[in-house]
């Protein structure tokens, strides 16, 4: 089943990414001269719309819209094939909005994060918004589809990786006094019901973004940039 891909910039950047497009849909009347000739020159197929035929498309898609096969997922097992002394995975647990997937996969690409796990029943899927959100990183960022998320942790603690859980709770640790080298995964909840109790049960520990204004909460894919910043950080040092 295809999928499609809103926008100039994210079509761009599929291009450049090489990935498979099984054709190009631009205006009629005014098409993207510079999609027109990056189609041209990757010898892309490329059909023309009017902009009746355009609104079959939902979201903003700037007359420039791309046909891509269904959106590749990962199992744990092969992510795991290639063990490294240092590795970190995303698990989000429960999250919703599409918007958030999308940013959070955008910042695990900036960050060279080894994968992002979700589960499979009960979540966000990977769909034409978060591909627009992630630009581009839907295809360079593992996404790792999983049935349940407490096995998951129980294999990656079998692989000696060290699960953390961000939660702001008083007993919680400050994300920074956290020595996040080696394996670990890091554990976020969803948008409103935050990490569910069996899974926050199974994490080794629990960290907290130290928040000193008003506001009593970060947008998840926002703690997600914190942390992955901070484990970018411990292991590329500025110099």
């Amino acid at each position: 089943m295809a999928q499609y891909i809103y926008g100039k910039n994210v079509v761009k950047q599929l291009i450049a990414n090489q990935s498979a497009i099984h054709q190009i849909y631009l205006s009629k009347d005014k098409p993207d001269q510079e999609i027109l000739l990056l189609a041209k020159n990757n010898r892309i197929l490329v059909q023309f719309l009017t902009a009746s035929e355009f609104k079959q498309f939902e979201g903003v898609h700037q007359n420039v819209v791309a046909a891509v096969d269904d959106f590749k997922t990962h199992t744990l097992e092969e992510c795991l094939l290639d063990l490294k002394e240092q590795m970190c995975f995303i698990l989000l647990d429960g999250l919703e909005d599409p918007h958030n997937l999308g940013a959070i996969l955008r910042t695990a690409d900036a960050t060279q994060m080894d994968g992002v796990i979700i589960p499979r029943h009960g979540s966000v899927h990977l769909n034409s918004t978060v591909a627009k959100v992630s630009t581009g990183a839907i295809d360079t960022v593992k996404t790792i589809e999983v049935v349940n998320l407490t096995r998951t942790m129980e294999t990656l603690k079998k692989h000696e990786f060290w699960i953390y859980a961000s939660e702001y709770s008083p007993n919680a640790k400050d994300y920074r006094s956290i020595d996040y080298r080696g394996r670990i995964a890091l554990v976020l909840g969803s948008e409103g019901k935050g990490i569910s109790r069996l899974v926050l049960k199974n994490c080794d520990e629990t960290i907290k973004i130290p928040l000193l204004g008003q506001i009593t909460s970060l947008n998840v894919s926002v703690s997600a940039a914190v942390l992955m910043y901070e484990v970018l950080n411990q292991r590329y040092p500025f110099k």
